[in-house]
């Protein structure tokens, strides 16, 4: 077999069906890589939706036992929505990151892995592939970085020459001993723009990340998010762009490259109240297309009930009131409570005394409190 030859064809294959950026790499250990994992979990850096075990993550080799190279693959997404909404007054919406736009990602770049794995195979039978993509063990980045796609940047993002952070990340482990790429030049610098644009201060020193701070992070746990970062988010409802808005490198970025990655704007950037009283059913035929939904309905209506607060959004006191005296889950009271307390309407404070003489969760009471007093001071 021709390696080089075959390098070719697959790099010339992959423009064919899609693929914006193809890097090689070695198949050895990424063992800098498994110094700073093991720094992050001592630190507590971690968010825990990681693969847990850091020999997978950082050895292909426990992946796949013939590995000898590994391909990357990069996608650029749009940064721009090409119709936007009508904003009208009195209908507060929220926001999905761009990387929550159009179909689920992992959908899209599996697509593309399965057409190359199935190109390689056919050129070369004896071929042993396997893809993965974000929920894979191996870490994307540091695979795209030795490949070749980009260098990685101080927000933790690869950043490519051509499309800047704005791409998603797929890679193929294979037993085909392809040449590898060169890394790029890190082209950061002096630069610190996305340090100093981060909302919660997570990225606390160029390349590393407290996950347990980050705005992506914290929209996509299940629990209370914790009351220092609430004004922070804003009408984040997924995910958060600050990082990468900020990057000099993604100035006049704007890739359109996807059909299937286009947003639709009732989607993306939907009417906040709606989402409050959704079904599983409703959320699922609204948003389940979207990467963002992926941990359910629960993240996305606390973080409307958040958004809903940060515009003191008079007109959503009553919607907030039916989930505090209704909805069974604590979280969900319990951040109704705060933003009842944060729009301060007196409709909202004769709500909140009701719930306090009812609510059995100590958590809720806590939060119906902190809410009353607040708008006590405020008066």
């Amino acid at each position: 077999m021709d390696v080089q030859a075959l390098k070719l064809e697959v790099i010339q294959y992959s423009k064919e069906i899609g693929i914006d950026k193809i890097g090689f790499t070695n198949a050895s250990p990424f063992g800098e890589l498994k110094n700073r994992l093991i720094r992050q979990r001592e630190l507590g850096y971690q968010s825990g939706f990681e693969e847990p075990d850091l020999e997978k993550r950082t050895n292909p080799a426990l992946l796949l036992q013939e590995a000898a190279s590994i391909i990357s693959i990069a996608l650029a997404y749009p940064v721009k929505m090409r119709n936007r909404v009508q904003s009208k007054a009195g209908e507060r919406r929220g926001f999905f990151s761009r990387a929550s736009w159009g179909l689920d990602y992992h959908l899209v770049l599996k697509e593309r892995l399965q057409l190359l794995e199935k190109f390689i195979i056919e050129k070369y039978p004896e071929a042993i592939c396997r893809a993965m993509v974000d929920t894979g063990e191996l870490a994307d980045r540091a695979v795209a970085e030795r490949a070749g796609i980009g260098w990685s940047g101080k927000n933790c993002s690869i950043i490519t020459p051509e499309f800047g952070s704005y791409v998603y990340l797929g890679e193929m482990i294979t037993n085909i001993p392809f040449e590898p790429d060169k890394p790029l030049e890190d082209r950061c610098g002096e630069c610190r723009k996305c340090l100093d644009a981060c909302p919660t201060g997570a990225l606390v020193q160029a390349g590393q990340i407290n996950a347990n701070r980050c705005i992506s992070f914290l929209t996509q746990t299940k629990d209370f998010i914790p009351e220092e970062y609430r004004d922070k988010i804003g009408n984040r409802i997924y995910g958060c762009d600050s990082c990468q808005t900020a990057c000099p490198e993604n100035k006049r970025i704007d890739f359109h490259l996807h059909s299937e990655m286009e947003p639709d704007p009732e989607q993306v950037k939907p009417l906040l109240k709606p989402i409050l009283t959704m079904s599983n059913r409703e959320f699922k035929a609204k948003f389940g297309s979207l990467a963002g939904s992926w941990r359910g309905k629960k993240p996305i209506q606390r973080n409307a009930m958040i958004a809903l607060a940060h515009f003191k959004d008079e007109s959503a006191v009553s919607d907030l009131i039916q989930v505090l005296k209704k909805d069974d889950r604590p979280v969900m009271r319990g951040t109704a409570a705060w933003a009842l307390g944060k729009i301060g309407s007196v409709e909202a404070r004769l709500a909140l005394e009701k719930a306090q003489q009812v609510e059995q969760s100590e958590e809720v009471i806590i939060e119906i409190n902190k809410a009353i007093e607040n708008i006590v001071r405020v008066d």
